[in-house]
Order: C-alpha cells, then sequence, then structure tokens
C-alpha cells in the first residue's frame, strides 16, 4: 500500500518527502489516517543512529493520534472514524511471562517498535508516524477517551511516549498523596512528570539547571523548584525524598541525588543518554539502602490508563505545533533544548 512520509535516508542527511510501502492489512488491523504526531528525542537518536542499530530509509514516529479510516474483519475493538493513538509498541509475543502481565514492553522475545523494525509476519519494514497513514495490530491500538476534545488531541499525542514513560514508573514505585518525589529536569519528559506526580497528590521538587525555569515549574504543580548547580540547595534536601525521577537524557553525575533520597529511597532512570553516566558511589547506596533502577515506556493495558488518568485530571503535553516541513528545524532546536515542551506535527500539513 502507497504512502507518504518524511524520512532520513542516512544519518547525516536532513529528513525530507518519501514515498514507501506501508505493509497490506490483515484481518485483525486497523488502517489510522495521522493526525498529529510528536517528535521525541528518541527519534532523532534512532534518525543519528546514535544507537548504532538504525535501518535507512526511516520515517520516525510514535507518538501517533489519528482516526480510524478502515478496519479488518476481524479488528472488533474499533469502528471507522473512532479516535485512536498508537505509542511505542505494535507488536509482541504475546506469550511470555511479561507479555502475560501485560507488560510487552519487557517482551523477552522483543517487542515489535512502531518504527525501524521489520513486520514478523510480512518481514517488510514498519514507518512510523511521520506519515499520512499507518497499520496496526488492533489489540496495540489505544482509546482516546471521549473527555479529550477536538482542540486537544495535539497535545494528547506526548502522552503516547513521553507520558506514559513517566507514568509507568511513578505507579510502579507507588506514588500517592504523602509521597515526596524529586523530578530531575523539566524538558519533554520531566513537564508531564511533574503534572503527573503533582495530580497523585505527591509533594514534587523539580531539579534543574536552569535558573529561569523556577516559576514554569510552579505553574506545572511542583512545590519546590531546587537549582541543581547550588551545592547548599542541594544540601538543603539532603535524605528528604522517596522518589526520584531522572527525565535527563544525556550523562551527568548521579551522585549528588543519591543523597537526597530518604532510607529506601528510589532513583529511577528514564532519560537514555548515547553514551554511559558518570560511576555511582557504593557508599550512598550502601548507607540508606538506596536504589537505583530504571523504567521502559509501558504496555498497552497501562498506557490506556495513563490516558484515562489524564482525561480525568486535564492533563495534556505543553506544546509547540509545527508543519512537517519544520522537522529538521525541531531536531536543531531539541539539540539545544529549544522547544516548551514538546514538537508536535501537524499532519495536515504532510502533502
Amino acid at each position: 500500500m502507497k504512502n507518504i512520509g518524511y524520512a532520513a535516508g542516512s544519518a547525516t542527511t536532513p529528513l525530507d518527502l518519501h514515498v514507501f510501502e506501508t505493509r497490506e492489512m490483515r484481518d485483525h488491523d486497523v488502517l489510522i489516517d495521522i493526525l498529529f504526531c510528536g517528535i521525541c528525542h528518541s527519534d532523532l537518536h534512532m534518525v543519528k543512529n546514535e544507537w548504532r542499530n538504525t535501518i535507512y530509509p526511516i520515517v520516525p514516529g510514535h507518538e501517533i493520534v489519528g482516526r480510524v479510516s478502515k478496519i479488518g474483519s476481524d479488528a472488533t475493538s474499533f469502528k471507522e472514524g473512532d479516535l485512536v493513538a498508537v505509542g511505542c509498541i505494535i507488536g509482541s509475543c504475546a506469550s511470555c511471562s511479561s507479555c502475560q502481565k501485560d507488560l510487552e514492553q519487557y517482551c523477552e522475545k522483543g517487542f515489535t517498535l512502531t518504527f525501524n523494525t521489520k513486520d514478523p509476519i510480512s518481514g517488510s519494514m514498519n514507518y512510523g508516524g511521520f506519515a499520512r497513514q499507518i497499520v496496526v495490530e488492533d489489540k496495540y491500538v489505544l482509546k482516546v477517551p471521549v473527555k479529550f476534545q477536538e482542540k486537544d488531541l495535539a497535545a494528547v499525542a506526548p502522552l503516547l511516549c513521553a507520558g506514559i514513560t513517566t507514568y509507568s514508573p511513578l505507579r510502579n514505585w507507588k506514588v500517592s498523596a504523602g509521597s515526596k518525589v524529586g523530578i530531575v529536569g523539566l524538558g519533554g519528559l520531566g513537564h508531564l512528570a511533574v503534572k503527573l506526580a503533582h495530580a497523585m497528590g505527591a509533594h514534587v521538587t523539580v531539579f534543574t539547571t536552569s535558573q529561569d525555569k523556577v516559576e514554569e515549574a510552579k505553574k506545572l504543580g511542583a512545590d519546590e523548584v531546587v537549582y541543581s548547580k547550588d551545592p547548599k540547595a542541594m544540601s538543603a534536601h539532603k535524605n528528604t525524598l522517596d522518589f526520584l525521577l531522572s527525565c535527563v537524557s544525556f550523562p551527568y553525575d548521579l551522585n549528588p541525588f543519591l543523597d537526597l533520597l530518604t532510607l529506601d529511597g528510589t532513583m529511577c532512570l528514564v532519560g537514555l543518554p548515547a553514551s554511559p553516566h558518570p560511576s555511582l558511589r557504593a557508599d550512598l547506596l550502601i548507607n540508606k539502602r538506596r536504589r537505583v533502577a530504571g523504567s521502559l515506556i509501558g504496555g498497552i493495558k497501562e498506557t490506556q490508563e495513563l490516558l484515562e488518568f489524564c482525561a480525568e485530571h486535564n492533563i495534556l503535553a505543553e506544546i509547540e505545533l509545527i508543519s512537517i516541513d519544520m522537522v529538521n528545524e525541531a531536531f536543531e532546536r531539541m539539540l539545544k533544548s529549544d522547544v516548551k515542551y514538546r514538537f508536535v506535527i501537524d499532519m495536515k500539513s504532510l502533502q
């Protein structure tokens, strides 16, 4: 099936208009006309081949909101015209212990990414959301809650990756009313982490290297904001946090942040830098039985739960809506952290 989108032909060439083949629909598939697609930092990593696994040409994009335009004969969960969403996962083995627990992101055979992977049945390449349409098996398609209005849909798109990436660890470590939570970094991930933790009832402290983000963080729901380059400010929060979520996608010294955790406190990493963080100090872990953990996106069931939670609490991403011909400029601005807080492509602009 002919499709059109924006693709990168190599790690050094810009994204440009590209005609490609999307696999033919099967009985359980849904064809989705893409309305909006968010731009994630991992899209940039993949386009630049920073994780050394990119297959070119690559059409990125995994924060997708669209409308069903066709359904397979056995795709009974949706009907034509439904507003739906697609995140990072479009397939898994469905039989391993992780998949049986609705944790497809930890599929023991490896889940199928929305792009830069091959369809396990046809062997054809999967292409992402910087495109006109996408075909996805219905069990990996999400329902957009009716509480979201049409005007909200662009800001819903980043929930499919940035939202679930921060929601899943907050839920797993049982953040709730009375929890003392720290958020490191106030970017695409961090700003949603603040909103989510605040909605869960936590006392939220944001740690940032930008002194001009104090008021912004408080508007998003932060109770306190700490300039993390100030040793005195960091010291004042020593042994105060139950949970610390690192939303930074570049390497930095984790040790000053470990000292902020209480007894049995956990620091969870969700940002994936292209090179490793500096070494951890064992004494900071041992002396307070602290933990450093990681978390990867979320499964389909949990992502649907996230969408319902965000609809209930009026949580949307803060976005800058762009036309698709601005995508290369958006990538350059992302490298400079010049976005508040997520770029989203209006796919009406794809001609």
